[in-house]
């Protein structure tokens, strides 16, 4: 966590983090690189490895422009790996007029003025206006109470209302099932669309994402257990 220059606050990896994955890629793909055609050849002649075709390949190059492709292959592999690994890592910057959150390549911005509480729920940081629709909805990466201390005390030092216990709506949530009469037909298949983009996996991510917006819309607030949704209405 960082404040800068313009009393803004910045969650997200540290100066350290980032030195470590950018040091520590690269070299271990410098090492890969290097050892990859002793590694081919001994997995050629190994019979339960797979893919002994392109092992046997690569155990017969011979030469030093080998290691170096080899060398470069990993480096450039290292890189892109520290790279990926940072834009997958929810930045969130705290200021005195809003809240932005940064994740691969996607931003999202809530003006303070709309902010009436801000809660973990889980490794979820989430803000919610004054009829209880939430603005906002991102999985942070830290784990433990360090880090739980840590987002608070940002939010709070920007003049957030903080809720230590959590979502005070908590007890509102009922588990979503298909035909819910309660529920309008409209959200009963955005909620139906979203159970489909579980299956998904990464590629389902940004569906679940747009789907919970269309819910917000609505009126309706959901948030996923296990890939299963609970759902209450907003006041």
């Amino acid at each position: 966590m960082s404040t800068d220059s313009s009393t803004k606050t910045v969650i997200g990896h540290s100066a350290a983090d980032k030195l470590l994955l950018y040091g520590g890629l690269p070299l271990l793909g410098l090492v890969l690189g290097f050892f990859l055609p002793r590694i081919a050849d001994w997995g050629a002649k190994q019979d339960w490895v797979p893919f002994q075709g392109p092992l046997e390949l690569i155990s017969r190059w011979d030469g030093w422009w080998v290691v170096a492709i080899c060398l470069a292959v990993g480096l450039i592999g290292g890189v892109l790996l520290a790279a990926m690994a940072l834009e997958d890592t929810l930045k969130t910057t705290i200021g005195n007029t809003e809240v932005e959150f940064l994740k691969n390549q996607r931003t999202t911005r809530v003006p303070r003025e709309k902010v009436a509480l801000v809660f973990l729920d889980g490794k979820e940081i989430v803000l919610q206006d004054s009829r209880s629709a939430e603005l906002a909805r991102e999985k942070h990466d830290e784990l433990g109470a360090a880090a739980r201390t840590k987002i608070q005390a940002a939010f709070r030092a920007h003049g957030y209302p903080w809720s230590d216990a959590g979502d005070p709506h908590e007890a509102e949530f009922r588990r979503w099932v298909e035909g819910d009469p309660d529920l309008s037909p409209a959200a009963n298949a955005v909620l139906k669309a979203r159970s489909k983009a579980f299956d998904q996996g990464d590629k389902g991510k940004a569906d679940l994402r747009e789907l919970r917006q269309e819910l917000g819309k609505l009126g309706y607030v959901v948030r996923d257990r296990d890939k299963k949704q609970y759902w209450r209405s907003v006041h």
